[in-house]
This record gives C-alpha cells, structure tokens and sequence, in this order.
C-alpha cells in the first residue's frame, strides 16, 4: 500500500511541476511585449489555453510607431 501511495505522489508531484513550467510560456510573450509577467503567469496557472491566446493577441508595447 505505501509504494502505491508514494507512485501516486511522485506522479501528482510531476503533473505540478509540469503545470507551473507550462505557465512559464504564456508569460513570457507577454512579457516580452511589455505586460506583466507575473500576471500572466497567475492568469495561466488558472486558465492556461486563455492566458496562451491573450498572451499572443495583445499588442506589442515595444514595437516603435511607424
């Protein structure tokens, strides 16, 4: 029972690590337009394939007016 319990934790402990790397990417576009990171990356542990759209959508804040 207890390698059972300890695979399963292993497990849920790789899906979280997965979840908050996956986070990362959403908010890096974003930052790299000049949004926030940081709220990005909350907005995309909630709701990652909205955060992955809207990160991509937004206006670059960096790019010079021709």
């Amino acid at each position: 029972m207890t390698s059972v319990l300890a695979v399963s934790t292993i497990g849920w402990l790789v899906v979280v690590v997965v979840w908050i790397a996956l986070a990362f990417w959403p908010a890096r576009v974003a930052g790299r337009k000049g949004h926030s990171f940081m709220g990005f990356f909350i907005f995309s542990l909630f709701l990652f394939p909205a955060a992955l759209i809207v990160a991509y959508i937004v206006d670059d804040r960096f790019a010079t007016a021709a």
